[in-house]
């Protein structure tokens, strides 16, 4: 029952232009395949050859050492530090350089220099010293999107300590739970955060997840919003007062390639969120080349990842992975419609960004709200595109590249997860022909295939299981505390095989397309069908902007199609809408895939990074009581009034 039905078909094509194949790190299909192919056959020598671009304190002594279930080595004997691979390494030739381009809520800005940055990280790194935090603490961070976020990595990085980042629209409850299981001696804060012109209180949620936690030594929080906190003396210390008086002068830490970097908390759809462990020199290389390549970055570059560095997007396509490259980045605060809708547009004109990295469910809001507020911005500076997240439905991706792009940008949609560290399934931009809703090909070192549930791999445009069958620089080193959970969660499927849970096909051009969590699979009479598939089916008509699929019970079929669907602007909703799509839906794919049941309604829950929270959903179409984990949700309201549906 492994094998899913590929019912939906796509058959355009967008090669790059000879332009920009021109000026591209990798210009074309031959360059692509040899090294490519290198990388597979002998990744030893391809990763030496990229590893020996970053700055070494020690070098390593073997590139792989392959070992059971997800136990391979990289670099081995190998010692650097990411804060000096992200910022020491520039100060010579590109000190200078802005780094970061900071936009608040508000309006206000701050442009801080590689030179300027590297000095308040060696500040912040001594006084979290001088707080007793050393080489393998761990540090909880909760901030909003200032540049204090990224100094507070670097910082942590510096001296060897494991950072980890939650978000900062969690709960105090999340936030506890992850202190708890991280063991986190120390939390970098905001007094509060801007979220569409209103203050997030960050300090009194962290006052609430350290009730009763002793453990807890230092509690440091950045002067943000000015909104009154409460304050224990001896554990809570303000940021600016304690960097006034830190000196300049902080040497790296030489931390071994397999030291732990960071924790990063990911939500399963059962039991507690799983503290996933990445390393410091497989990380590091897999961040440097991916961001190198994918986004071919140029010195004149500016690089704008719209995610929160409290997901592995802002880890590894705001911090390390830019900065390993030297990169100019925008950097906002906000939400994409605060003050306006034209919010990210502004800022694109403003800063003049070169290369636009998104989510689909960002993408699809930009179209409910309209293209009057992507008009009178000029987005000429822009030559590339990319998408990250969830599959992007075709419509969106033309949308994206129509709307936005001018249809001049190559689009590079992006598959990876928290777990892989970085990108594993893309376009190279200057060799790749795209295709609206395909992620494309597997990216260098990644030995990517669709099997059964037998291990055996399926012919072409048959929708099975995606498998990663070889190790990688950024893979994970494990869950925090549970290892049996990370062999089970991972690696219990084939032998020595890494399970990421995502259903695939390739097509006849060796395209790669996700078909959604194999979790959210419908099986329809015997035909198991991809949600992402019929999804992408109902936005791609006119009416509608955002979809979601879930499964319910059915005592005829097995399973019904039940379509939680957002009409777009002046739409409104009625009983013909949902025949008519109903309709649309037998007629794109076929009767096997027409929604028993359409919802309409105003919005999706979503996670705070933009996911779709289909597990709800599925709780919702079935009309039984959610008993799982919720904490991550964006918005209650959406689930509250979905419910008020049922009744």
């Amino acid at each position: 029952m492994s094998q899913i039905e590929n019912v939906l078909h796509e058959s355009r094509s967008f090669p790059p232009s000879s332009e920009f194949r021109e000026q591209a790190h990798v210009s074309s299909e031959e360059q692509y395949q040899r090294m490519y192919a290198e990388s597979i056959e002998e990744p030893e020598v391809f990763w030496d050859r990229v590893a020996k671009n970053l700055p070494w304190i020690e070098p390593y002594q073997t590139v792989l050492e392959p070992a059971e279930a997800g136990r391979a080595r990289w670099f081995g004997g190998g010692q650097l530090n990411a804060s000096a691979v992200c910022l020491d390494q520039h100060l010579e030739h590109n000190g200078d350089k802005v780094a970061l381009l900071w936009e608040g809520e508000p309006g206000d800005s701050r442009s801080l220099t590689y030179a300027e940055l590297h000095r308040d990280v060696c500040r912040l790194a001594n006084v979290l010293r001088e707080r007793g935090v050393s080489k393998g603490d761990r540090v909880a961070i909760y901030m909003p999107m200032i540049p204090e976020l990224a100094m507070a990595v670097l910082a942590c990085a510096r001296l060897g300590a494991i950072h980890s980042v939650v978000f900062g629209g969690f709960s105090a409850q999340a936030l506890a739970d992850r202190i708890d299981d991280g063991q986190c001696q120390a939390v970098i804060t905001a007094d509060g955060a801007w979220r569409r012109g209103k203050v997030l209180p960050l300090k009194r949620e962290v006052d609430l997840a350290l009730e009763g936690r002793p453990e807890v030594h230092t509690v440091l929080t950045v002067r943000r919003t000015e909104n009154e906190v409460a304050w224990q003396e001896g554990r809570d210390v303000w940021f600016h007062e304690a960097m006034e008086g830190a000196s300049e002068e902080c040497a790296p830490e030489p931390m071994d390639s397999e030291d732990i970097l960071f924790l990063l908390y990911t939500s399963g759809s059962t039991g507690k969120p799983k503290g996933i462990m990445h390393s410091t020199g497989g990380y590091m290389v897999g961040a440097y080349l991916s961001a190198r390549y994918v986004f071919d970055l140029k010195d004149d570059d500016v690089f704008w990842c719209t995610a929160d560095v409290g997901w592995i997007t802002g880890h590894s396509y705001i911090v390390y992975g830019p900065m390993a490259n030297g990169a100019t980045q925008v950097m906002y605060e906000g939400a994409p419609n605060a003050p306006h809708e034209g919010r990210f547009w502004e800022i694109c004109a403003k800063y003049k960004v070169s290369v636009f990295y998104t989510a689909p469910t960002a993408i699809r809001a930009f179209m409910k709200w309209g293209d009057e507020h992507v008009e009178g911005h000029d987005l000429s500076s822009l030559r590339l595109l990319g998408s990250v997240g969830e599959p992007i439905n075709p419509e969106a991706w033309m949308w994206y590249r129509r709307t936005i792009g001018g249809e001049r940008c190559p689009i590079v949609d992006t598959w990876w997860q928290t777990e892989t560290g970085g990108i594993m399934l893309t376009p190279l931009p200057g060799v790749t022909a795209t295709k609206p809703g395909s992620c494309t090909r597997p990216f260098f070192g990644v030995d990517a295939a669709i099997l059964d549930e037998d291990g055996n791999r399926l012919p072409t445009n048959a929708g099975g299981l995606l498998a990663i069958r070889k190790p990688w620089p950024s893979m994970l080193r494990g869950i925090w505390g549970d290892a049996e959970r990370f062999e089970e969660t991972y690696w219990s499927k084939w032998p020595g095989v890494y399970f990421p849970g995502d259903g695939a096909r390739v097509d006849e051009d060796g395209c790669f397309w996700i078909l959604g969590r194999v979790d959210d699979v419908i099986n329809v009479s015997g035909h198991r069908l991809s949600t992402m598939e019929v999804e992408s089916a109902l936005v791609a008509h006119e009416s509608v902007v955002e979809a979601a699929v879930v499964g319910r019970p059915d005592d005829l079929t097995g399973q019904a199609i039940v379509a939680f669907v957002t009409p777009g602007k002046g739409v409104g909703t009625s009983e013909e809408l949902k025949q008519a799509l109903q309709e649309h839906v037998a007629a794109e794919i076929g009767k096997l895939a027409r929604p028993a049941e359409i919802r309409l309604t105003d919005a999706l829950p979503k996670t705070r990074s933009g996911k779709i929270m289909r597990r709800l959903l599925r709780d919702i179409a079935a009309g039984v009581e959610t008993v799982q984990d919720i904490s991550t949700i964006e918005d209650q309201d959406v689930l509250v009034k979905l419910r008020g549906d049922d009744q």
